[in-house]
């Protein structure tokens, strides 16, 4: 089996695990099972890419790639497809997607290229409303930015900037009346109605808000740890010392940054 090429060599070892006498808990996989794993490794790859590590991305997209071919061997067993489906799939499909580098169409930059994939994809599916095709299981921030895009190609978009700080700046206004009431509803709903037009407003700046969120939360956490790394120099816990105390040492996290 060494000899064999290295992707078909991990398909075949992934038969041997879902076989007879394979392992245990390959065996007793089902794609319910394998959902929180796909969704992981494909964050870990996001966070390889993000610490710029060349062997931990290499690692990770092993990983994620690992949950194709799992996939695709319960879909073997089940007598639906196998790998091979899939990757004639994925070849039919880039082709048929890419007309002006596989046919005679013509295009003049990467935007009308995205415009010629979305027209594609779209008669493709048959969808009969613009926005069916966003996939309801996106984390929230994603889908939003996905929903205004998709919107933004059929011409429902801002003009400029300026009105999309006024409707961040309004939708603001109308979550603290909300709070001022107590309208527990309100609030829900005039939140919502917020981080939807964030994500407006990171579309506009060129940024991904779900990417911006992640980094954020990814700095939080180095610096709240850096707190209690100085908190335990002390022998102190978050829970025994003051507010001011832990500002400073959160300041000083910020300043080593």
């Amino acid at each position: 089996m060494e000899e064999m090429d290295p992707f078909w060599r991990v398909v075949k070892i992934m038969e041997i695990l879902r076989g007879e006498g394979g392992c245990p808990w390959d065996r007793e996989q089902t794609r319910e099972s394998l959902k929180p794993y796909l969704i992981e490794e494909a964050y870990e790859v996001l966070e390889a890419i993000d610490e710029q590590d060349p062997e931990k991305l290499k690692e990770e997209l092993g990983d994620l790639l690992l949950q194709v071919v799992f996939h695709a061997q319960i879909a073997k067993e089940k007598g639906e497809f196998d790998i091979s489906q899939v990757l004639q799939t994925l070849a039919e499909k880039l082709i048929r997607r890419h007309p002006h580098v596989f046919g005679e169409a013509k295009v003049e930059n990467a935007q009308e290229v995205l415009e010629n994939w979305e027209a594609i994809k779209e008669r493709e599916e048959g969808h009969s409303f613009t926005l069916e095709g966003v996939p309801s299981s996106l984390p929230a921030l994603l889908q939003a930015r996905r929903i205004q895009d998709k919107a933004s190609r059929v011409g429902f978009d801002w003009s400029q900037i300026e009105s999309v700080w006024e409707k961040v700046a309004e939708e603001w206004g109308e979550l603290k009346d909300a709070c001022a009431k107590g309208d527990r509803d309100a609030m829900r709903r005039e939140l919502g109605d917020l981080l939807f037009g964030i994500v407006n407003l990171s579309r506009f700046l060129g940024i991904d808000a779900e990417d911006a969120l992640r980094q954020c939360n990814k700095r939080f956490i180095n610096r709240f740890s850096y707190v209690e790394k100085r908190l335990r120099e002390q022998g102190l816990t978050p829970q025994e010392a003051d507010l001011e105390t832990m500002d400073r040492y959160w300041e000083e996290a910020k300043r080593l940054e």
